[in-house]
């Protein structure tokens, strides 16, 4: 995987492309062991700069077509941690086992794991490429007219759902924090002592 740098200093560079992925946690927010196999990563994509309606492949996983939105991941300079916030739609269009399931039935079964959870702590990594990247078989023909396809990609952004802000017939929305501004999180979280680094306790001038 490299940083696509090259591709955005061109004149015209490709369009850039946001994936999302949501993790869930065993015996969190499926049965330990998971007995009835339901999917564990759910992957969408907001069709954002790119024409296409249908779902998208890339590095052979499929990112479902699906009204997602993310705000909030810019970094303001005031020693802050950014808090971003996940809107997703409530009217259908995650598929589960051959269903299609509102964010509102997910929660509905996440919740019957562990009650009340609406899927806190569920890991959400926000992923951005460029159009080249994008496995072939996305295209007419089962070739790129972008570019070649690549595993290259921006650096990712890895936070996780820490509560549920609003549920409507509409929207979902979820705020998201980075892992160490989790609650009762502290750093650094393994204490490090002499037998592993030699300098601990000293000072060098």
């Amino acid at each position: 995987m490299a940083i696509p740098h090259a591709e955005l200093q061109k004149i015209n560079p490709n369009s850039i492309i946001e994936l999302f992925e949501l993790e869930l946690v065993e015996g969190l927010h499926y049965a330990t062991g998971n007995p009835s196999n339901v999917p564990t990563i759910y992957r969408f994509h907001s069709g954002g700069n790119i024409d296409t309606y249908a779902n998208i492949v890339w590095q052979t996983n499929t990112y479902e077509r699906f009204p997602i939105e993310a705000s909030g991941y810019e970094f303001a300079g005031e020693g802050k941690i950014p808090r971003p916030t996940l809107v997703m739609s409530n009217l259908g269009g995650i598929t589960r086992l051959g269903s299609v399931l509102r964010v509102t039935d997910l929660l509905t079964t996440v919740n019957q794991i562990t009650a009340h959870n609406d899927l806190l702590d569920a890991k959400v990594t926000r992923r951005t490429l460029t159009a080249d990247a994008l496995d072939a078989s996305n295209f007419a023909g089962n070739t790129n007219p972008f570019g070649t396809p690549s595993s290259d990609e921006f650096p990712q952004e890895i936070h996780f759902i820490d509560r549920k802000i609003q549920e409507s017939r509409d929207t979902v929305s979820f705020e998201l924090v980075n892992r160490l501004d989790m609650q009762n999180k502290r750093v650094p979280a393994r204490q490090v002592t002499r037998k592993d680094f030699e300098g601990v306790g000293t000072f060098v001038n």
